[in-house]
Order: structure tokens, then sequence, then C-alpha cells
């Protein structure tokens, strides 16, 4: 056979020219409500049945909660397109998760909120800024690869917390700017880090039908590194504010000097919302997206081998600078393949705000519609040998030889992520750079699994050893 079996999460080999890496248990059928709320706090993807990967709509109900599931590029262009007023609200548990962090920031907001901040903060961070920031994000990778050689050969790593690292640093730098970047990064992060480890997977309160005003119990743990956050993007916009640095492009900079449409500026509170949304949105997938694109390479011999071979003929040991990007198109496959297999974020929920119908399907005021990248990334019936792990189908102009709707990684649609050119740039050229000096291997008895709580992780660790080149 050339797919494991449906009901196998263990990673094998798939056959001479494929490698399939591990994904979790696919259950038989639907498991029950009980179960499958405690299969959701652990990790969202074990929650899947094997025929909902097959499946163009699904619906389930949990508890007082209707939830449908857009698995088909109809059913996704349907609900997060053509009816984006319907379905732009953020399910309830992701805005009640994320709302003691960044407030009413990008990420959660809708309505006149949403369009009035997209507006001012997409052209901050827009693709024609991200020459602008190549330099800062070309400087971090180096850094890191010094790093590295310093730590001499075959060092053992944990992957996850580099990349962890190394994102945090690029988004630091270029959100506050180069210096400001490296003073606060490491506060930055170890908050971030704790509030996602205390934070509810699962709103339990909205399943049983309990309104948004009802009050959810926050621990001193997530207070505590909210109070963190706050003190420290306060002071970085006040020390912006006093320096007032020429020549360097950065987004606080950019928050600062921001209008709306009758030319008021942003608040200090809104600016720092916004600074606490990109943070989270570029740092935590971008770190995940890496450390799965190095798990996949240390276990496909010939991906990894062509990659080397591009980076060698295009590069030929010089640091890539911004035009090199475009002529690195199986780097680029690499990540892409990565992120269908592995989406950082491997379900987008909305609220229905009004009655409505998909796939002719009744769709009742407040149910939850899902667009599951982790089921549409996988799904039999658009992508061949789905499990599998193949950067050549990214190549050429096919896109996978899916519908745009078919591959979401970003999200798709008017809330499609502002920053998607930004985090693409930075993961080829991390993995660019990178690649050239080292070819890091999985240690020995080292057992990876896909963990997702808020994003999609390898585990909590990822234990490799840095092989030089």
């Amino acid at each position: 056979m050339d797919r494991m079996r449906e009901d196998d999460g263990a990673s094998v080999p798939a056959d001479g020219d494929g490698y399939v890496p591990p994904y979790p248990y696919r259950h038989p059928e639907q498991p029950s409500v009980i179960k499958l709320i405690g299969l959701a706090r652990k990790s969202f993807l074990s929650v899947w049945p094997a025929m909902a990967f097959s499946r163009p709509l699904l619906r389930i109900a949990v508890l007082k909660k209707q939830i449908f599931i857009c698995n088909s590029p109809d059913t996704v262009q349907e609900a997060f397109v053509r009816k984006h007023e319907i379905y732009q609200r953020k399910s309830a548990q992701m805005r009640h998760a994320l709302e003691p962090l960044i407030g009413d920031g990008l990420f959660i907001s809708d309505k006149e909120t949403w369009r009035v901040r997209r507006r001012i903060v997409a052209p901050i961070i827009h693709a024609s800024k991200v020459p602008d920031f190549f330099p800062a994000m070309a400087e971090t990778v180096l850094e890191r690869r010094e790093a590295w050689r310093r730590l001499g050969a075959d060092a053992p790593v944990d992957v996850l917390r580099e990349m962890a690292h190394l994102t945090a640093e690029i988004i630091c730098r270029t959100i506050f700017g180069r210096q400001l970047g490296r003073d606060y990064a490491g506060e930055v992060v170890e908050s971030f880090t704790a509030y996602q480890r205390h934070i509810d997977q699962i709103d339990v309160q909205s399943l049983l039908g309990l309104p948004d005003w009802f009050p959810r119990f926050r621990g001193r743990a997530i207070r505590r590194s909210v109070r963190r956050i706050d003190a420290v993007l306060d002071e970085i916009i006040t020390s912006y504010e006093a320096r007032k640095r020429d020549g360097e492009t950065s987004v606080i900079g950019g928050l600062l000097e921001a209008r709306d449409e009758d030319g008021t500026p942003l608040t200090r509170e809104a600016i720092r919302n916004e600074a606490s949304v990109i943070f989270m949105a570029g740092h935590e997938t971008t770190a995940n997206t890496l450390a799965w694109a190095w798990f996949l390479l240390s276990q496909a011999p010939k991906a990894r081998a062509r990659l080397h071979a591009e980076l060698d003929t295009v590069l030929a040991g010089r640091t890539p600078e911004f035009d090199d990007i475009a002529r690195l198109p199986y780097t680029r496959a690499v990540i892409e393949e990565t992120l269908r297999l592995y989406p950082p974020v491997p379900i987008l929920a909305r609220e229905a705000l009004a009655d409505d119908r998909i796939g002719g399907w009744e769709v009742p005021k407040g149910s939850l519609v899902l667009v599951a990248p982790w089921l549409l990334h996988r799904n039999p019936t658009l992508w061949e040998r789905a499990d599998h792990f193949e950067p050549e189908r990214f190549l050429g102009g096919a896109r996978g030889g899916q519908s745009k709707f078919g591959y979401v990684p970003f999200a798709i649609g008017p809330r499609i992520c502002a920053g998607l050119s930004f985090g693409l740039t930075e993961s080829i050229l991390s993995l660019a750079i990178l690649a050239q000096a080292f070819d890091p291997q999985l240690q020995e008895g080292a057992d990876i699994q896909p963990v997702c709580r808020l994003t999609l992780r390898p585990g909590d660790a990822l234990p490799m050893r840095l092989r030089a080149r």
C-alpha cells in the first residue's frame, strides 16, 4: 500500500519516493461528546474520525452547539468568501482565549472595529513592505547560524525552542526596531509562552449556550502574563516615541504614524493590542512551521538532497538577498508542503451571525462554522497521496493542483492573514540560511507527534543534533 492505514498514526516510509510523517489516531466512528471534549482539551487533532477527511461538509452537535465543518473548495469559498458578512466573527473559544491578551485586536475583532483596523494595519505589513524588513530578518538568522557554529560538532539542540527564539527575535526587531527588539525579545517570548500554557482550550460555557457576557475564569498566571506583556509594550512604545529613529522601518513606527479615515491616530491601547496580534501571529506560527520543516527534511533524504542542491547552486555560499527568494522554488515548496501537512492553525472557527444555508444545509444563528486546514489539506479526494511529504507537488504554477480554496494555511477571504508574505519570506529565508551550513538530524529514540492546543506543534520539544554540512 502507498499510504498508511487510516487508523495508524505511526511514522513509516511510504515507498522509495515518499515519506509519511506522523499523525494522530483516526477514529473509525465519531467519538461520543464526552470523549470528544476530553480529547479536544489535550489536542484538537485527536477528535477526528477517519471519514471526516473525505467528506465535503460535516455536521456534529456538541452539547447545545451545532458545528458545521467545510471541507471542500466550494464550501470553503461559500462560507469564508461569499458569505463573509455572516461568518466574519471568530468563535467564542478563540475570542475568550485571546481577549485578555490582545483586547480588540485585529485577530478577534469583527464588524466596524475590524474594518477600520484592517485598513490601518494591513498596509504596515503588506507584501510591499517586506523588502524593508528583510535586512533585519537576514541579520537575525545569520546571528543564529553563528551561534549554532559555536556550539560545536553534532551539538544537541531543541530545534523547536531554537526556532521559537529565532522567530521571536525577528518579529521583535521588525515590530520594535532592531535595538529595542534585541532588548525586549526574551521578556515578550517568555510571557507569551506562559500565557499559552495556562489558557483554556475549550470554552465550555459557549458549548452550553451561555452568552458572551457570562464571566470566564482567568487564573493568576494568565493575569500575570498579560500584565508583563502590557508593561513591556508600553515601555517599548514610550522608548520609540522618545527616540524616533530615522531610516528604519518598524511596525511600531507605522502604528504610531497611522491615521483612520477621519485622521485620528490609534490610541495607546490600540497600538499595544495590534502589536500583540502581530507578535502572536508572526512568532509562534512561523516557529512551528520551521520546526516541522526541519523534522520532515531529517526523515526524507531525497527532499533534503534536492534542497541542498538548490541552495548550493543558486546561492553558492553567499547570504540570500531579497530577490533570491523568488529563485528558490524548491525551498519555498518545502515550506508550502510543511504548511499543508502541519498548518500552524489547523482549525479556523467562526460563529454564524444569522440563520443561513451552506451546501444546502440549514445553519442556525449562533452555530460554529469551521474550516479545518488539518482536514482540508489531507482530504484524499483533493490531494493525491495526501499524507505523504512531497514538496514537488508545489513546484510550477499548479499550487499543489488545487483551487486556492483547497489550501488555506493562512486562512482565506477578507480575513486572510495580513502578514502572509512576511511569514512566507521569513520561513524561506531562515531555512535557506541555516540549511546552507547545517543538516540537523533527529536524535535517536525521539518520538515526534503532532499536538494542537492554540497552535500545532511537534510536541513540547524537537531534539536534534546539528550536523554541519
